[in-house]
């Protein structure tokens, strides 16, 4: 069986003030051809459909547009969950009337799980849809206390699937989470990705995923394996933020045999507009040739700039952002040069602190500064449902 694992379209994402969608439009027709081209029995797409729980109009309208010209033209069904960025009830809206067209969606986790069965000449493929689900809604599901974090509602999960789990078929698990080689705090691959929780209680250990023939995952937007090379991210379509302008994105060819061994190949898909970084003094930047990039801008100047903006995109027309590099103090109080988004929020809220009242925040202020925007992430995912 051929299987295209794609996730974290995110459409409708902002980016600086610059909607998304022309550019996610370019790359899906990249993927079209792609299907046409290698014909699939089956596409992924693990998470992340969208950027937020009510997307513009026009994002919804892509999204609608791509699925119908993959499922009901092309006849290759579609596999989908629910991301943290996803409204859960929008996406589970009308899925059982769109499963007898091949679109499958999984907006939200039931204790009555039962896998998407696809046949291919060896017989039959259980593909486990899993979307993303905060540990008290599996808590409330199973009626389980213990349950307090997301490495537990993945082990109870995992648990309930393979307490039905036919050996003698090949089994696919489709899920949205922070997976890490041994359920550690590890940092994630871009900016673009919401914190799920604070404190590492995010994490989920790669090792849970063993019994399934092969795993696909969204959240993290570099593509990479975690554990072994059955447990994959694809990596999201675009770059989306500063973090990821040295990414190489795509998503990834899956060729699952008989017995359920794997062989995975990559393939790229070329954006529009890349986006990248320049660096220099703006005098030298001036002299580039043109470009229609999106660009992040470093400017190295030592001294003041008048409207860097405005004669950067007399260049480089589509330029998101101009910032000056930042100093901070190390733990030897000595200053370093630091680009601004690998700052850490808590890096942010001491520079803020320090800034308005004129000394360090002591750990029982950085303390409630953590605590409350924890509840806010929390907020704001109970919006999405």
């Amino acid at each position: 069986m051929k299987i295209f694992h794609t996730a974290d379209w995110h459409l409708g994402k902002l980016v600086q003030g610059v909607y998304m969608t022309e550019d996610q439009h370019y790359i899906l027709q990249q993927f079209i051809q792609a299907i046409d081209e290698e014909k699939p029995d089956v596409i992924i797409i693990a998470g992340d459909l969208y950027d937020r729980s009510m997307p513009p109009i026009e994002a919804v309208n892509l999204l609608n547009d791509v699925l119908a010209k993959i499922v009901l033209e092309k006849k290759i069904p579609v596999l989908a969950v629910a991301g943290n960025h996803d409204s859960a009830g929008r996406l589970n809206f009308g899925s059982r009337l769109m499963s007898d067209s091949g679109l499958y969606i999984k907006g939200q986790f039931t204790k009555n799980h039962v896998p998407i069965v696809l046949n291919d000449q060896h017989g039959e493929v259980h593909f486990h849809l899993v979307p993303y689900a905060e540990p008290a809604a599996i808590r409330n599901i199973f009626e389980e206390e213990s349950i307090r974090s997301h490495q537990d509602a993945m082990q109870k999960i995992i648990e309930h699937i393979t307490e039905d789990m036919d050996t003698s078929k090949r089994h696919v698990f489709v899920g949205h989470a922070f997976v890490t080689k041994y359920g550690e705090e590890e940092a994630n691959t871009s900016d673009s990705e919401r914190p799920l929780s604070i404190g590492g209680s995010d994490c989920v250990n790669a090792a849970l995923f063993k019994p399934f023939h092969y795993t696909a995952l969204g959240h993290l937007h570099k593509a990479h394996f975690v554990l072994n090379e059955t447990i994959r991210y694809a990596g999201s379509i675009l770059k989306y933020s500063l973090s990821e302008y040295s990414h190489e994105k795509g998503f990834l060819i899956i060729e699952l045999d008989e017995q359920g061994n794997t062989t995975v190949s990559k393939r790229k898909l070329v954006p529009r507009r890349d986006l990248r970084v320049v660096e220099g003094q703006l005098e030298e930047l001036l002299t580039h040739t043109p470009s229609e990039d999106y660009v992040f801008v470093r400017l190295t100047d030592t001294i003041s700039v008048t409207s860097p903006m405005e004669r950067i995109r007399s260049v480089y027309p589509h330029a998101m952002h101009v910032e000056r590099k930042v100093l901070r103090q190390d733990t030897s109080r000595e200053l370093q040069v630091v680009e601004a988004e690998k700052l850490e929020d808590i890096d942010l809220f001491r520079s803020f602190f320090t800034n308005i009242i004129g000394v360090q925040p002591d750990e029982d202020t950085e303390r409630l500064f953590t605590e409350m925007l924890q509840e806010l992430l929390d907020e704001e995912r109970e919006t999405v449902k």
